[in-house]
């Protein structure tokens, strides 16, 4: 019953980064993502990326989608502040264009296991 109790005094106690609730973590988010939408088109100029403006839309989509699951505002907030701190090294240019085409790298497959995927993969 004692832990109960401090759990739920600690779980009060811890502050909130930026936003105070859901309603305003969203609303974070949404003008995050306003802001790298319109920031788009400048962003393919600046770099000189060869990808077109609705492929970089549709891996913005991508990236916010990769983490729409998140529930715990502060977690959410750290994200946006991150999110934020991307946006602006890229519209300052202080990023180069291997930073902007890493988005697109792909992911490691995962290495087969069985024999026969093995064999047809060339390994060991």
């Amino acid at each position: 019953m004692a832990s109960r109790e401090a759990v739920r005094r600690t779980v009060q106690s811890v502050r909130p980064i930026l936003s105070v609730d859901r309603e305003e973590a969203r609303k974070r988010v949404l003008n995050l993502y306003k802001a790298w939408y319109r920031q788009i088109p400048y962003i393919v100029m600046d770099y000189d990326i060869p990808k077109s403006v609705e492929q970089c839309r549709e891996k913005l989509r991508e990236e916010f989608l990769k983490h729409r699951n998140v529930t715990d505002i502060r977690v959410i907030d750290m994200l946006v502040i991150k999110g934020q701190m991307e946006l602006k090294e890229s519209v300052e240019i202080w990023k180069q264009k291997g930073h902007i085409m890493r988005y697109w790298k792909e992911s490691q497959e995962p290495k087969p296991t069985d024999f026969l995927s093995k064999f047809l993969s060339g390994q060991n």
